[in-house]
């Protein structure tokens, strides 16, 4: 068993009582948070992990409460429902949301909404203070039902790596396509249209074997330490992912924010410096970074009191990729929510563009692909206004034995549409190595 009889004993205790209310119990555990989820997903309709390169972790199972909003007032829509919950302190409540504000729009993305957030029925957190279990029981539920399936729950081996038998990969749109996009945009901004836009584009995998998302993430965590590795699973789909960009963190009334813009291919020693000291000297690539910097430091300035950050961006190296990186922190101003942050900063430049409203605009134009929650955010939230969100990108879609990746670049007027296109191969490299490997 994964859960010792005291960690189960301590679990009956705390959630006896009566089932008319909300219920929650805090039990310390010895085991890892993706034992938890990998073991007992199947066991739920919903599931999710989430790990910062800090290393801390937050994996969930099931669904005692569900809120979801949609719109361009979602975040103000979820913050007046999670109002009406009296959750206690320790609680973690795994947040999800799309690019677009009205939510996804195909087939393949079906059960992931506009704006999901979950108060589990059990989840597992592991930080500086050690791991604990958290079960919620929801009113009019029996606490034991829950209990007795996590009783079940048994060790894990580590998973091979990943072998989907004989499969395809295919580019959506095809890369030539793309790249007349690209074109296009480069167009429009040296027309004064536009300053920046990130377009983005899908790989699909089809496969003779469905790859198991935990199975990935197990991979994913070991060969990129310094990302934020997550999956969300939702009946027979799972989004999963590493992303190197933090949206936004708060831990009190401080917030940071860590935005990413300008990128270059990793190398071996000295090449690995030689490329980086490039990335650091290309004016293109600072073009398109400050861009994505200002509008996030204008956006905050609003909503704090301090607001601290480096004048040159330094280097903020990946598996396969190295980008252009800020460091952003500050005080929010009294009574400023984390809802209220998110709706302000998201979507930033780094993918959506300047001016914000044309970009978009031209996204929805040329694009001619469901971003779902591509590019819009995940992770957690805590009751008392504390998150960690990371940007959802270097991700795929799974869905039986299909998997769809995405990936996109920011554009500018020094853009090269088939540079653009082979930075975007490196974006995809983390997780195609994983899902068509031979």
């Amino acid at each position: 068993m994964l859960l010792s009889d005291s960690v189960l004993e301590q679990l009956t205790a705390q959630l006896s009582g009566a089932t008319d209310q909300l219920r929650v119990a805090t039990v310390p555990v010895a085991c890892e948070p993706l034992a938890i989820v990998r073991a007992g997903a199947r066991l739920f309709g919903r599931s999710t992990y989430f790990r910062s390169p800090q290393g801390e972790e937050v994996a969930s199972l099931g669904a005692a409460s569900f809120v979801s909003a949609a719109g361009l007032d979602r975040f103000a829509d979820l913050e007046r429902r999670l109002a009406r919950l009296d959750l206690p302190a320790e609680t973690r409540l795994p947040i999800g949301f799309s690019f677009n504000p009205n939510g996804p729009r195909s087939p393949e993305w079906d059960g992931f909404g506009a704006l999901d957030v979950v108060l589990p029925e059990a989840t597992v957190v592991s930080d500086s203070s050690g791991a604990r279990l958290i079960v919620a029981a929801a009113p009019g539920t029996e606490a034991n039902a829950i209990i007795e399936v996590l009783s079940g729950l048994s060790p894990w081996d580590a998973p091979p790596h990943p072998d989907p038998g004989v499969h395809t990969v295919e580019s959506v749109p095809a890369s030539g396509d793309w790249q007349a996009e690209v074109a296009e945009a480069i167009g429009a901004i040296r027309d004064g249209a536009l300053e920046k836009v990130v377009l983005a584009r899908s790989v699909c995998v089809q496969s003779e074997r469905a790859t198991d998302p935990y199975d990935l993430i197990h991979h994913l965590v070991a060969t990129n330490p310094l990302a934020y590795v997550f999956a969300a699973v939702v009946g027979e789909a799972a989004f999963v992912g590493a992303s190197p960009e933090l949206l936004l963190a708060r831990h009190g009334e401080r917030i940071s924010a860590n935005p990413l813009a300008g990128s270059a291919r990793r190398g071996k020693g000295d090449d690995d410096a030689t490329a980086g000291d490039a990335l650091l000297a290309s004016e293109k690539d600072g073009v398109e970074h400050a861009i994505v910097v200002n509008d996030l430091v204008s956006r905050l300035s609003e909503l704090t009191t301090e607001l601290d950050y480096p004048e040159v961006p330094s280097l903020r190296r990946m598996a396969t990729v190295q980008h252009l990186s800020t460091e952003v922190s500050g005080v929010l101003r009294s009574g400023v929510s984390t809802c209220e942050v998110l709706a302000s900063i998201h979507p930033t430049p780094a993918v959506g563009g300047m001016p914000r409203a044309e970009a978009l605009a031209f996204i929805d134009k040329v694009e001619g692909m469901d971003r779902g929650w591509y590019s819009g955010g995940i992770g957690w939230l805590d009751p008392g206004g504390g998150a960690v969100v990371a940007l959802a990108l270097r991700c795929a879609l799974l869905r039986d034995r299909t998997s769809r990746l995405y990936a996109g670049n920011g554009i500018v007027a020094g853009s090269d549409p088939a540079a653009e296109l082979e930075e975007t191969r490196l974006k995809f490299r983390p997780l195609l190595d994983l899902l068509a490997a031979t």
